[in-house]
């Protein structure tokens, strides 16, 4: 058996190796259930994962507004193939749980959220017993944190981002030294004179500080993301790079819309800006990053940068705090 298990650690790819183009099979099993009782119902979770590795690193995910975890198939799959394990909580805000706008815990849902994270990390022993041969293969030492739009709300604060109260002070610190490397896919920006009147008055949590957001952190942000929850352009979205000691990347795509050209799903009808050139762009950097940040002996991050800031009809840029 030590022999067999020697050979196997030998010929299987795991994230840290840098093709991609020999990607895995995957098994993805939901819902897997875990007890919340101040949540008030259970937490539910997918998770996918490669049918082979050791040592695998590991992706939550946080959804946006009104999501589950039965979305973003396109970045899901792609990073569970190439050597990650995922695991996508359904938040209370899902449009599948149908919470009412009058229930107690709906003006705390962005709080209840970073609690689920928080709880999905303390019982990362019992989601690999409830999905069949994952046991033992995590890598608790290298897990990320990626999010979208009001997840990338939520990832932010995970990394190190606080809420600013109405009084100026600063909210309560709920990073989690247990995540080690973060991507925000246009996450929101400063709050405060930048609101739109809208949000001002319906999300007060949306008043972001990103001063101690320390972990190392992508951001993705598009040029053509006009936002209603905000009286500036679609520089607020890349917000969470200027402002925090953290963020180390920015990627800008020419053209992309909030759903960065159809991330949150295949054939989805709330892509505006369909476009599977832009979403490869998602899925291949942060992969590339994910990699390089995890395991600063791969040279996936620097080669990805290169080639995509040298292509010939470039459909975004690449920029550094470093550069």
């Amino acid at each position: 058996m030590k022999q067999v298990e020697s050979i196997e650690t030998e010929i299987i790819k795991t994230a840290s190796d840098k093709a991609v183009n020999v990607p895995t099979s995957v098994l993805s099993v939901s819902p897997i259930l875990l007890s919340a009782p101040e949540r008030g119902e259970a937490i539910q979770l997918r998770v996918s994962a490669p049918v082979s590795g050791i040592k695998l690193p590991i992706i939550i995910f946080a959804h946006g507004y009104g999501s589950s975890l039965d979305g973003y198939a396109p970045l899901v799959n792609f990073w569970a193939a190439n050597g990650f394990v995922v695991i996508q909580p359904t938040f209370l805000d899902s449009r599948t749980l149908a919470l009412s706008p009058e229930d107690p815990r709906t003006p705390l849902i962005w709080k209840f959220r970073v609690e689920d994270v928080k709880q999905i990390l303390d019982e990362l022993d019992f989601i690999a017993d409830s999905v069949i041969g994952l046991k033992g293969r995590l890598d608790h030492d290298s897990i990320v944190a990626v999010g979208h739009s009001f997840g990338a709300q939520t990832t932010g604060m995970l990394l190190g981002a606080r809420v600013i109260n109405p009084d100026g002070t600063l909210g309560e610190d709920m990073s989690d030294s247990r995540i080690k490397v973060g991507v925000l896919l246009t996450p929101a920006g400063k709050g405060g004179s930048d609101l739109s009147p809208f949000a001002a008055e319906h999300f007060p949590f949306m008043n972001p500080s990103y001063a101690a957001m320390t972990t190392p952190t992508l951001v993705i942000a598009g040029d053509k993301d006009i936002s209603p929850l905000t009286i500036r352009g679609w520089d607020w979205f890349t917000d969470a790079f200027t402002l925090s000691p953290g963020a180390d990347w920015l990627v800008t795509l020419f053209g992309g819309e909030h759903l960065l050209g159809g991330i949150s799903g295949y054939l989805v009808t709330e892509t505006s800006d369909e476009n599977p050139e832009r979403v490869s762009a998602v899925q291949q950097l942060s992969l590339a990053y994910l990699r390089s940040a995890l395991y600063p002996e791969n040279s996936s991050w620097s080669e990805a940068r290169k080639e995509f800031n040298e292509h010939p009809n470039p459909i975004g840029k690449i920029e550094g705090k470093l550069d």
